[in-house]
């Protein structure tokens, strides 16, 4: 479905954003890779599925960085068809004690940075009268966490980011949507379920449980897989009307 089409997307060395760049992959678009994680093995896992990959190390927190990726991959595919906005941190701590350095990475990387790749991208999307653009929110773009204060703002801000961008190319063939997740089994959330876990004094199976139960009715994870088949349907035909939405995928989370 997309053979032709290049896909950079961002923060995929791992977790979500290698499921995603392997379901777009799976279509045929030639994938860029970003991030820190094991990058070989992330492009062999690309590679696997019969499409083509490649790499790029920008700093996702540094606009110099993005900008140079942008130029990089135009000058190989003649730019950007899909842009995925995935790169995202976290860090966990009530407003009073929140290190100001900690507040300004996560607003950088988890929602400066969807601007900046946004704004590069859209002038090959609106020579060429299409384009996909997805940004990966969260559940905590449409309802808030104590203690991820950052987080929170920098995900409502990507949701609203969202919106408008979507808005300004109603008109065009290009769209922009957001994917919501709850709580997918990703690095970052390990990390979280380690922690609960180490506070709670329980096993690591046990903490998830906690996890789920103060949070998703469903009590399972979504899985990154189904988030890169909702990314494939938004690259698709089926979606060219749907503009602007914040899809949440989170087990019944912000239905309660």
């Amino acid at each position: 479905m997309l053979k032709g089409k290049t896909a950079l997307v961002t923060g995929s060395t791992s977790g979500i954003g290698l499921a995603i760049a392997k379901a777009l992959a799976a279509q045929r678009a030639s994938i860029v890779l970003n991030g820190f994680g094991d990058v070989d093995a992330a492009v062999a896992e690309v590679r696997a599925l019969g499409g083509s990959a490649s790499y790029h190390g920008a700093d996702m927190g540094r606009p110099a960085d993005i900008a140079a990726m942008f130029d990089d991959v135009n000058s190989r595919f003649g730019g950007v068809d899909i842009l995925v906005n995935n790169a995202g941190i976290q860090h966990v701590c009530r407003i009073e004690d929140f290190p100001v350095e900690r507040w300004d990475a996560i607003v950088a990387i988890n929602l400066s940075s969807v601007f900046h790749a946004t704004r590069l991208a859209l002038p090959s999307m609106q020579a060429k009268n299409w384009g996909r653009i997805i940004n990966v929110a969260s559940v905590h773009g449409l309802v808030a966490s104590a203690e991820k204060s950052a987080y929170v703002a920098a995900k409502h801000g990507v949701v609203g980011l969202t919106k408008a961008t979507a808005l300004e190319n109603a008109t065009s063939g290009i769209t922009c949507n957001a994917i919501c997740p709850g709580w997918v089994l990703t690095p970052l959330v390990q990390k979280q379920i380690a922690a609960k876990a180490a506070a709670l004094g329980v096993s690591d199976a046990q903490a998830q449980k906690v996890l789920l139960r103060d949070k998703e009715p469903s009590m399972q994870f979504t899985t990154a897989e189904e988030l890169g088949a909702l990314a494939v349907f938004f690259c698709s035909a089926a979606a060219n009307n749907v503009r602007g939405v914040a899809w949440n995928m989170d087990g019944g989370w912000v239905a309660q």
